[in-house]
Protein backbone atom coordinates (compact mmCIF):
# COMPACT_ATOMS: atom_id res chain seq x y z
CA UNK A 1 0.00 0.00 0.00
CA UNK A 2 1.03 3.59 -0.58
CA UNK A 3 0.57 6.84 1.31
CA UNK A 4 -1.81 8.35 -1.24
CA UNK A 5 -4.24 5.48 -0.63
CA UNK A 6 -4.92 6.51 2.97
CA UNK A 7 -4.31 10.30 2.92
CA UNK A 8 -7.02 12.02 0.91
CA UNK A 9 -5.46 15.49 0.75
CA UNK A 10 -1.94 14.33 -0.13
CA UNK A 11 -0.20 16.32 -2.86
CA UNK A 12 2.53 14.06 -4.19
CA UNK A 13 4.42 16.77 -6.02
CA UNK A 14 4.37 19.16 -3.09
CA UNK A 15 7.63 20.32 -1.54
CA UNK A 16 5.83 20.33 1.79
CA UNK A 17 5.90 16.56 2.31
CA UNK A 18 8.72 14.43 3.69
CA UNK A 19 8.67 10.75 4.63
CA UNK A 20 10.86 8.56 6.82
CA UNK A 21 10.59 4.79 7.31
CA UNK A 22 11.97 5.15 10.82
CA UNK A 23 13.63 7.92 12.80
CA UNK A 24 17.38 7.45 12.52
CA UNK A 25 18.83 7.28 16.05
CA UNK A 26 22.37 7.66 14.68
CA UNK A 27 21.61 10.81 12.65
CA UNK A 28 19.14 12.83 14.68
CA UNK A 29 20.10 16.09 12.95
CA UNK A 30 19.28 14.51 9.57
CA UNK A 31 15.55 14.52 10.30
CA UNK A 32 15.31 17.22 12.98
CA UNK A 33 16.52 19.77 10.45
CA UNK A 34 13.47 18.94 8.31
CA UNK A 35 11.14 19.83 11.18
CA UNK A 36 13.02 23.09 11.79
CA UNK A 37 13.10 23.82 8.05
CA UNK A 38 9.32 23.40 7.69
CA UNK A 39 8.72 25.62 10.75
CA UNK A 40 11.03 28.32 9.38
CA UNK A 41 9.38 28.20 5.94
CA UNK A 42 5.65 27.90 5.25
CA UNK A 43 5.06 24.61 7.03
CA UNK A 44 4.64 21.04 5.84
CA UNK A 45 3.76 17.41 6.65
CA UNK A 46 6.28 14.91 8.02
CA UNK A 47 5.38 11.19 7.91
CA UNK A 48 7.04 8.41 9.89
CA UNK A 49 6.50 4.83 8.80
CA UNK A 50 6.50 5.67 5.11
CA UNK A 51 9.33 4.83 2.71
CA UNK A 52 11.03 7.88 1.25
CA UNK A 53 10.72 8.52 -2.51
CA UNK A 54 8.31 5.61 -3.14
CA UNK A 55 5.76 6.57 -0.42
CA UNK A 56 5.26 2.84 0.31
CA UNK A 57 3.75 2.19 3.75
CA UNK A 58 6.04 0.48 6.24
CA UNK A 59 3.96 1.25 9.30
CA UNK A 60 4.09 0.25 12.97
CA UNK A 61 2.22 -1.85 15.44
CA UNK A 62 0.45 0.28 18.05
CA UNK A 63 3.17 -0.07 20.70
CA UNK A 64 5.91 0.67 18.17
CA UNK A 65 4.04 3.77 17.00
CA UNK A 66 3.78 5.01 20.61
CA UNK A 67 7.51 4.53 21.13
CA UNK A 68 8.39 6.30 17.90
CA UNK A 69 6.14 9.26 18.73
CA UNK A 70 7.64 9.56 22.22
CA UNK A 71 11.16 9.48 20.81
CA UNK A 72 10.21 12.16 18.28
CA UNK A 73 8.77 14.40 21.01
CA UNK A 74 11.78 13.96 23.28
CA UNK A 75 14.26 14.90 20.56
CA UNK A 76 12.23 17.91 19.42
CA UNK A 77 11.89 19.15 23.00
CA UNK A 78 15.62 18.78 23.60
CA UNK A 79 17.03 20.22 20.39
CA UNK A 80 14.57 22.71 18.79
CA UNK A 81 14.28 26.22 20.27
CA UNK A 82 11.53 27.35 20.45
CA UNK A 83 9.56 24.14 20.01
CA UNK A 84 7.38 24.48 16.88
CA UNK A 85 3.62 24.18 17.30
CA UNK A 86 2.76 20.80 15.76
CA UNK A 87 -0.15 18.38 15.51
CA UNK A 88 0.71 14.67 15.73
CA UNK A 89 -1.73 11.99 14.53
CA UNK A 90 -1.76 8.22 14.26
CA UNK A 91 -3.20 7.20 10.89
CA UNK A 92 -4.65 3.69 10.99
CA UNK A 93 -4.80 1.26 8.08
CA UNK A 94 -5.00 -2.51 7.59
CA UNK A 95 -2.49 -4.75 5.87
CA UNK A 96 -3.40 -8.42 5.30
CA UNK A 97 -5.97 -8.23 8.08
CA UNK A 98 -3.56 -6.70 10.60
CA UNK A 99 -3.89 -3.24 12.13
CA UNK A 100 -1.00 -0.89 11.28
CA UNK A 101 -0.25 2.79 11.94
CA UNK A 102 1.81 5.57 10.46
CA UNK A 103 2.55 8.87 12.21
CA UNK A 104 1.57 12.15 10.57
CA UNK A 105 3.05 15.38 11.91
CA UNK A 106 1.59 18.66 10.66
CA UNK A 107 4.05 21.52 11.10
CA UNK A 108 2.73 25.06 10.50
CA UNK A 109 4.91 28.07 9.84
CA UNK A 110 6.25 29.06 13.25
CA UNK A 111 4.97 32.28 14.78
CA UNK A 112 8.35 32.78 16.43
CA UNK A 113 11.29 32.42 14.05
CA UNK A 114 13.94 31.37 13.49
CA UNK A 115 13.50 27.95 15.05
CA UNK A 116 17.02 26.90 16.01
CA UNK A 117 18.34 23.35 16.00
CA UNK A 118 20.87 23.00 18.80
CA UNK A 119 22.83 19.74 18.85
CA UNK A 120 25.93 19.13 20.97
CA UNK A 121 25.80 22.84 21.87
CA UNK A 122 26.13 23.87 18.21
CA UNK A 123 23.18 26.00 16.99
CA UNK A 124 22.04 25.80 13.36
CA UNK A 125 19.21 27.40 11.40
CA UNK A 126 17.58 25.54 8.49
CA UNK A 127 15.14 26.51 5.75
CA UNK A 128 12.90 24.38 3.52
CA UNK A 129 13.13 25.24 -0.20
CA UNK A 130 11.97 23.36 -3.31
CA UNK A 131 11.61 20.04 -1.51
CA UNK A 132 15.02 20.21 0.19
CA UNK A 133 16.20 21.40 3.62
CA UNK A 134 19.40 23.41 3.76
CA UNK A 135 21.07 25.95 5.99
CA UNK A 136 19.29 29.30 6.04
CA UNK A 137 21.00 32.22 4.33
CA UNK A 138 21.91 35.41 6.16
CA UNK A 139 19.10 37.25 4.36
CA UNK A 140 16.56 34.57 5.33
CA UNK A 141 17.60 34.73 8.99
CA UNK A 142 17.22 38.52 9.02
CA UNK A 143 13.82 38.26 7.32
CA UNK A 144 12.60 35.69 9.86
CA UNK A 145 13.76 37.80 12.78
CA UNK A 146 12.11 40.96 11.44
CA UNK A 147 8.78 39.21 10.82
CA UNK A 148 8.63 37.73 14.32
CA UNK A 149 10.20 40.60 16.31
CA UNK A 150 6.87 41.72 17.77
CA UNK A 151 5.99 38.27 19.10
CA UNK A 152 6.15 37.76 22.83
CA UNK A 153 6.36 34.34 24.42
CA UNK A 154 3.74 34.95 27.07
CA UNK A 155 0.90 35.96 24.72
CA UNK A 156 1.15 32.89 22.48
CA UNK A 157 -1.41 30.11 23.00
CA UNK A 158 -0.47 27.09 25.09
CA UNK A 159 -1.91 23.58 24.72
CA UNK A 160 -3.87 23.72 27.99
CA UNK A 161 -7.42 24.75 28.78
CA UNK A 162 -8.27 27.19 31.55
CA UNK A 163 -9.64 25.74 34.79
CA UNK A 164 -10.42 28.22 37.58
CA UNK A 165 -9.28 25.78 40.27
CA UNK A 166 -5.75 25.61 38.83
CA UNK A 167 -4.78 29.13 39.97
CA UNK A 168 -5.33 29.28 43.73
CA UNK A 169 -1.77 30.49 44.44
CA UNK A 170 -2.28 33.45 42.10
CA UNK A 171 -5.66 34.29 43.64
CA UNK A 172 -4.21 34.24 47.16
CA UNK A 173 -1.31 36.44 46.06
CA UNK A 174 -3.72 38.89 44.41
CA UNK A 175 -5.93 39.06 47.52
CA UNK A 176 -2.94 39.59 49.84
CA UNK A 177 -1.81 42.64 47.86
CA UNK A 178 -5.30 44.05 47.19
CA UNK A 179 -6.89 44.20 50.64
CA UNK A 180 -8.61 40.84 50.27
CA UNK A 181 -10.26 41.58 46.91
CA UNK A 182 -11.10 38.68 44.60
CA UNK A 183 -9.40 38.21 41.23
CA UNK A 184 -12.35 37.94 38.86
CA UNK A 185 -12.79 35.91 35.68
CA UNK A 186 -13.57 39.15 33.86
CA UNK A 187 -10.21 40.62 34.89
CA UNK A 188 -8.31 37.53 33.73
CA UNK A 189 -10.13 37.44 30.41
CA UNK A 190 -9.53 41.14 29.76
CA UNK A 191 -5.78 40.62 30.28
CA UNK A 192 -5.71 37.83 27.69
CA UNK A 193 -5.15 35.12 30.31
CA UNK A 194 -7.15 32.76 28.09
CA UNK A 195 -8.90 33.13 24.74
CA UNK A 196 -12.51 32.66 23.64
CA UNK A 197 -11.94 28.93 23.24
CA UNK A 198 -10.72 28.72 26.83
CA UNK A 199 -7.09 28.06 25.88
CA UNK A 200 -4.49 29.51 28.25
CA UNK A 201 -1.78 31.82 27.00
CA UNK A 202 1.80 30.68 27.62
CA UNK A 203 2.26 33.35 30.26
CA UNK A 204 -0.89 32.27 32.09
CA UNK A 205 0.37 28.69 32.23
CA UNK A 206 3.38 29.89 34.23
CA UNK A 207 1.01 30.93 37.04
CA UNK A 208 -0.70 27.49 37.34
CA UNK A 209 -0.47 25.85 40.77
CA UNK A 210 1.06 22.67 39.34
CA UNK A 211 3.60 24.31 37.03
CA UNK A 212 6.98 22.62 37.54
CA UNK A 213 8.84 23.09 34.24
CA UNK A 214 12.06 25.03 33.83
CA UNK A 215 10.75 28.22 32.23
CA UNK A 216 10.53 29.71 35.72
CA UNK A 217 13.68 28.13 37.18
CA UNK A 218 15.68 30.18 39.67
CA UNK A 219 19.08 29.53 41.20
CA UNK A 220 19.97 31.10 44.55
CA UNK A 221 23.54 31.03 45.84
CA UNK A 222 25.60 32.36 48.74
CA UNK A 223 29.35 32.99 48.29
CA UNK A 224 31.78 33.45 51.15
CA UNK A 225 33.62 36.36 49.56
CA UNK A 226 33.43 38.94 46.78
CA UNK A 227 33.24 36.92 43.55
CA UNK A 228 32.24 33.56 42.14
CA UNK A 229 35.55 32.28 40.87
CA UNK A 230 37.87 32.25 43.82
CA UNK A 231 35.47 32.06 46.75
CA UNK A 232 33.81 29.11 48.47
CA UNK A 233 30.14 28.48 47.66
CA UNK A 234 28.28 28.34 50.96
CA UNK A 235 24.87 27.46 49.53
CA UNK A 236 23.42 26.82 46.08
CA UNK A 237 19.71 26.03 45.71
CA UNK A 238 17.53 25.58 42.63
CA UNK A 239 13.79 25.97 42.45
CA UNK A 240 11.13 25.29 39.80
CA UNK A 241 7.51 26.24 40.32
CA UNK A 242 4.90 28.76 39.25
CA UNK A 243 5.82 32.44 39.05
CA UNK A 244 4.27 33.37 42.40
CA UNK A 245 6.06 30.52 44.17
CA UNK A 246 9.34 31.54 42.50
CA UNK A 247 8.92 35.13 43.73
CA UNK A 248 8.22 33.93 47.26
CA UNK A 249 11.15 31.50 47.15
CA UNK A 250 13.65 34.18 46.14
CA UNK A 251 12.38 36.58 48.79
CA UNK A 252 12.56 33.97 51.56
CA UNK A 253 16.01 32.78 50.48
CA UNK A 254 17.50 36.26 50.86
CA UNK A 255 15.54 37.31 53.95
CA UNK A 256 16.56 34.17 55.85
CA UNK A 257 20.26 34.69 55.08
CA UNK A 258 20.87 38.43 55.01
CA UNK A 259 22.61 40.34 57.78
CA UNK A 260 21.04 42.85 60.19
CA UNK A 261 22.92 45.60 62.00
CA UNK A 262 22.85 48.90 63.84
CA UNK A 263 24.61 51.39 61.57
CA UNK A 264 25.16 55.09 61.24
CA UNK A 265 23.31 56.81 58.40
CA UNK A 266 24.05 60.53 58.30
CA UNK A 267 23.45 61.92 61.81
CA UNK A 268 21.34 59.04 63.06
CA UNK A 269 21.63 55.36 63.93
CA UNK A 270 19.04 52.71 63.33
CA UNK A 271 18.52 49.02 62.82
CA UNK A 272 18.73 48.10 59.17
CA UNK A 273 18.51 45.03 57.00
CA UNK A 274 21.35 44.30 54.62
CA UNK A 275 18.86 44.73 51.78
CA UNK A 276 15.75 46.88 52.27
CA UNK A 277 12.79 44.57 51.72
CA UNK A 278 10.96 46.87 49.36
CA UNK A 279 14.09 47.25 47.22
CA UNK A 280 14.61 43.49 47.27
CA UNK A 281 10.99 42.86 46.28
CA UNK A 282 11.18 45.36 43.41
CA UNK A 283 14.35 43.69 42.16
CA UNK A 284 12.78 40.23 42.22
CA UNK A 285 9.57 41.41 40.51
CA UNK A 286 11.57 43.23 37.85
CA UNK A 287 13.63 40.10 37.11
CA UNK A 288 10.49 37.96 36.74
CA UNK A 289 8.57 40.49 34.64
CA UNK A 290 11.36 41.19 32.16
CA UNK A 291 12.85 37.70 31.88
CA UNK A 292 13.18 36.29 28.36
CA UNK A 293 11.05 33.14 28.57
CA UNK A 294 12.07 32.07 25.06
CA UNK A 295 15.55 31.23 26.42
CA UNK A 296 15.57 27.60 27.52
CA UNK A 297 18.27 26.24 29.81
CA UNK A 298 18.58 29.53 31.70
CA UNK A 299 17.46 30.74 35.10
CA UNK A 300 17.11 33.85 37.20
CA UNK A 301 20.18 33.96 39.45
CA UNK A 302 20.18 35.42 42.94
CA UNK A 303 23.77 35.61 44.19
CA UNK A 304 24.65 36.80 47.69
CA UNK A 305 28.22 37.98 48.20
CA UNK A 306 29.96 39.40 51.23
CA UNK A 307 29.19 43.00 50.22
CA UNK A 308 26.27 42.82 47.79
CA UNK A 309 23.33 40.97 46.27
CA UNK A 310 23.08 40.41 42.51
CA UNK A 311 19.80 39.55 40.77
CA UNK A 312 20.38 38.51 37.16
CA UNK A 313 17.61 37.76 34.67
CA UNK A 314 17.97 36.03 31.28
CA UNK A 315 17.70 38.41 28.33
CA UNK A 316 18.98 41.96 27.96
CA UNK A 317 16.63 44.91 28.23
CA UNK A 318 13.83 44.31 25.75
CA UNK A 319 14.56 46.28 22.55
CA UNK A 320 16.85 48.48 24.57
CA UNK A 321 20.52 49.28 24.50
CA UNK A 322 23.17 47.41 26.39
CA UNK A 323 24.09 49.19 29.57
CA UNK A 324 27.43 49.50 31.24
CA UNK A 325 27.43 49.95 34.99
CA UNK A 326 24.97 52.76 35.74
CA UNK A 327 23.68 54.23 38.99
CA UNK A 328 20.99 56.30 37.26
CA UNK A 329 18.22 53.75 37.78
CA UNK A 330 15.45 56.30 37.39
CA UNK A 331 16.72 57.12 33.90
CA UNK A 332 16.33 53.56 32.63
CA UNK A 333 13.35 53.02 30.35
CA UNK A 334 12.76 49.40 29.39
CA UNK A 335 9.96 48.26 27.12
CA UNK A 336 7.95 45.31 28.35
CA UNK A 337 9.08 41.93 27.07
CA UNK A 338 6.07 40.10 28.60
CA UNK A 339 2.80 41.99 28.32
CA UNK A 340 0.59 39.37 29.96
CA UNK A 341 2.91 38.55 32.85
CA UNK A 342 3.42 42.26 33.50
CA UNK A 343 -0.35 42.87 33.35
CA UNK A 344 -0.97 40.15 35.93
CA UNK A 345 1.69 41.56 38.26
CA UNK A 346 0.29 45.09 37.84
CA UNK A 347 -3.19 43.81 38.70
CA UNK A 348 -1.70 42.15 41.80
CA UNK A 349 -0.45 45.61 42.81
CA UNK A 350 3.21 44.52 42.94
CA UNK A 351 4.42 46.20 39.77
CA UNK A 352 4.15 49.74 38.42
CA UNK A 353 1.77 50.19 35.47
CA UNK A 354 4.47 52.32 33.86
CA UNK A 355 8.22 52.22 34.37
CA UNK A 356 10.48 49.66 36.03
CA UNK A 357 9.89 50.34 39.72
CA UNK A 358 13.54 51.34 40.16
CA UNK A 359 12.46 54.61 41.79
CA UNK A 360 11.42 52.64 44.86
CA UNK A 361 14.86 51.07 45.05
CA UNK A 362 16.49 54.52 44.88
CA UNK A 363 14.18 55.73 47.65
CA UNK A 364 15.19 52.84 49.92
CA UNK A 365 18.89 53.68 49.43
CA UNK A 366 18.50 57.48 49.57
CA UNK A 367 20.49 57.83 52.84
CA UNK A 368 23.32 55.52 51.77
CA UNK A 369 26.78 56.83 50.87
CA UNK A 370 28.51 56.54 47.49
CA UNK A 371 29.85 53.04 48.16
CA UNK A 372 26.34 51.76 48.93
CA UNK A 373 24.52 52.91 45.81
CA UNK A 374 22.60 50.26 43.81
CA UNK A 375 23.37 49.95 40.12
CA UNK A 376 22.41 47.94 37.06
CA UNK A 377 24.12 46.73 33.90
CA UNK A 378 23.04 44.61 30.94
CA UNK A 379 24.44 42.66 28.02
CA UNK A 380 22.74 41.00 25.06
CA UNK A 381 21.78 37.92 27.08
CA UNK A 382 21.11 39.11 30.65
CA UNK A 383 20.67 42.11 32.90
CA UNK A 384 21.81 42.38 36.51
CA UNK A 385 20.64 44.55 39.39
CA UNK A 386 23.17 44.95 42.22
CA UNK A 387 22.01 45.89 45.73
CA UNK A 388 24.86 46.80 48.14
CA UNK A 389 24.77 45.25 51.61
CA UNK A 390 23.97 48.18 53.93
CA UNK A 391 25.51 46.33 56.89
CA UNK A 392 28.89 45.98 55.17
CA UNK A 393 30.72 49.17 56.12
CA UNK A 394 33.12 49.34 53.19
CA UNK A 395 30.36 49.02 50.63
CA UNK A 396 31.21 47.98 47.09
CA UNK A 397 34.75 49.10 46.48
CA UNK A 398 36.51 48.69 43.18
CA UNK A 399 39.28 46.87 45.09
CA UNK A 400 37.35 43.61 44.73
CA UNK A 401 39.23 42.69 41.56
CA UNK A 402 39.55 39.01 40.57
CA UNK A 403 42.81 37.19 39.92
CA UNK A 404 43.01 35.92 36.34
CA UNK A 405 45.24 33.59 34.37
CA UNK A 406 45.51 33.94 30.59
CA UNK A 407 47.76 33.24 27.63
CA UNK A 408 49.94 36.31 26.99
CA UNK A 409 48.36 38.73 24.52
CA UNK A 410 50.20 39.16 21.19
CA UNK A 411 51.96 42.54 21.22
CA UNK A 412 50.66 42.96 24.76
CA UNK A 413 51.67 45.35 27.52
CA UNK A 414 52.25 45.19 31.25
CA UNK A 415 48.76 46.63 31.76
CA UNK A 416 46.86 43.75 30.12
CA UNK A 417 46.28 41.75 33.31
CA UNK A 418 45.00 44.75 35.26
CA UNK A 419 42.65 45.77 32.44
CA UNK A 420 41.19 42.26 32.08
CA UNK A 421 40.71 41.90 35.84
CA UNK A 422 39.11 45.35 36.17
CA UNK A 423 36.65 44.63 33.33
CA UNK A 424 35.86 41.02 34.27
CA UNK A 425 32.74 41.56 36.39
CA UNK A 426 31.65 44.94 35.05
CA UNK A 427 32.06 46.75 31.75
CA UNK A 428 33.92 50.07 31.90
CA UNK A 429 34.57 53.06 29.67
CA UNK A 430 38.09 53.83 28.48
CA UNK A 431 38.32 56.83 30.81
CA UNK A 432 37.38 54.67 33.82
CA UNK A 433 39.99 52.07 32.91
CA UNK A 434 42.68 54.74 32.48
CA UNK A 435 41.79 56.23 35.85
CA UNK A 436 42.02 52.79 37.49
CA UNK A 437 45.44 52.22 35.88
CA UNK A 438 46.50 55.73 36.94
CA UNK A 439 47.61 56.64 33.42
CA UNK A 440 46.36 59.26 30.97
CA UNK A 441 43.48 58.49 28.62
CA UNK A 442 45.74 58.89 25.58
CA UNK A 443 45.72 57.70 21.99
CA UNK A 444 48.49 55.26 22.88
CA UNK A 445 46.38 53.84 25.73
CA UNK A 446 43.32 53.36 23.52
CA UNK A 447 45.14 51.90 20.50
CA UNK A 448 48.09 49.97 21.91
CA UNK A 449 46.38 48.62 25.02
CA UNK A 450 42.57 48.55 24.65
CA UNK A 451 42.33 48.07 20.89
CA UNK A 452 45.02 45.40 20.92
CA UNK A 453 43.06 43.46 23.55
CA UNK A 454 39.88 43.81 21.48
CA UNK A 455 41.54 42.71 18.24
CA UNK A 456 42.95 39.60 19.93
CA UNK A 457 39.60 38.67 21.46
CA UNK A 458 40.44 39.35 25.12
CA UNK A 459 38.14 42.35 25.44
CA UNK A 460 34.66 42.86 24.02
CA UNK A 461 33.65 46.40 23.07
CA UNK A 462 29.97 47.41 23.18
CA UNK A 463 28.74 50.84 22.17
CA UNK A 464 26.13 52.36 24.47
CA UNK A 465 24.78 55.64 23.08
CA UNK A 466 28.03 57.51 22.32
CA UNK A 467 30.22 55.68 24.81
CA UNK A 468 32.11 52.43 24.31
CA UNK A 469 32.19 49.96 27.21
CA UNK A 470 34.82 47.24 27.50
CA UNK A 471 34.20 43.87 29.11
CA UNK A 472 36.57 40.92 29.44
CA UNK A 473 35.80 37.90 27.27
CA UNK A 474 35.47 35.09 29.87
CA UNK A 475 36.40 32.48 27.28
CA UNK A 476 39.90 33.92 27.01
CA UNK A 477 40.82 33.97 30.69
CA UNK A 478 40.73 31.63 33.68
CA UNK A 479 39.31 32.87 36.97
CA UNK A 480 41.55 31.67 39.79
Amino acid sequence: MYLEEIINDLQLESDKVECKSRLNRDDVVGWLKSIAGFANASGGDFYIGVEDKTNRLIGFERTEADNERNYFNNQVNEHLIPRPKMKIFFVRYEMKGHERFIIRIQIPESVVRPVILKYKNIPSIYMRRDGFTNGATYEEIIDMSVKSKNTQYDILDSDRKYEAGDFNTLREFYASHNDGKVLTEKALRSMGFYNEAGTLANGALLFADDYQEKKTEVQCSVFSGFNKGSERIVTINRFCGNIISAINYMMEFVIQRMNHSLIKLGESRKNVDAYPRRALFEGVINAVAHRDYFLDGTQIQVDMFRNRLEISSPGGFYRGEKLGKTYDLSGIISKRRNELISAVLVSCNVMEAAGTGFDKIIEEYREADETHRPYIYSSSDHFTLTLPDLTYEEGIAESNIPILTFVPVPNGTDYDGKVLAFCYFLAHKASEIAEYLEISDSTYFRKQILQNLVQNGYLEADKVSRAVYYRTNPDMVLLN
